[in-house]
């Protein structure tokens, strides 16, 4: 309704955009930044308006990234359904030579990494801001099982994934897994 909560608006909307860039660290470092200035301060008592709207905020930024990667925190068929698919996609961007490196090869190890280094961190994230309620537990529970399921079962999978890709689309070169 005003000039400056058009502005807050497509600050709002930039901000959801580029949190999808997981990648950057610049960026990430920023997110982090704005997390611990919201919800690690020495007082997180809630005083003012912008208190609100940088938990809102941050918290909306932090939801989207789940939902970018939601298939990591739910049911492990899911999750095995949906990596499947991002494999695939992955594998054929390598082959197409949008990708520098066949992801195939160290697929297993990645998605170990991708757990303990992003999904479960954000899944933390998600517990602690209280917006989930009863639920708030669920996401945290389904990333952390799954990735002790990838641990027993994920290079099996990996292995079965390029099976099915090289009888789909061609040979896949051989790897370490």
């Amino acid at each position: 309704t005003s000039a400056s909560e058009l502005l807050r608006f497509r600050q709002l909307v930039v901000n959801t955009i580029i949190a999808t860039d997981i990648f950057d660290p610049d960026l990430a470092q920023r997110r982090m930044d704005r997390w611990k200035l919201a919800f690690e301060s020495e007082d997180d008592v809630v005083k003012t308006l912008d208190d609100v709207s940088r938990k809102a905020a941050i918290v909306f930024e932090h939801l989207i990234q789940a939902s970018d990667i939601a298939h990591t925190m739910q049911h492990w068929q899911v999750f095995v359904k949906w990596n499947e698919r991002l494999f695939q996609e992955m594998v054929t961007a390598y082959r197409q030579g949008r990708l520098p490196q066949d992801p195939s090869i160290h697929w297993y190890t990645s998605e170990l990494s991708f757990f303990e280094n992003y999904i479960i961190p954000l899944a933390k994230k998600l517990k602690d801001c209280g917006v989930f309620g009863v639920s708030k537990d669920e996401y945290l529970n389904y990333a952390l099982q799954n990735r002790k399921e990838w641990c027993v079962r994920g290079e099996k999978i990996v292995e079965e994934m390029k099976q099915r890709f090289e009888e789909k689309e061609g040979a896949l070169p051989p790897s370490d897994v």
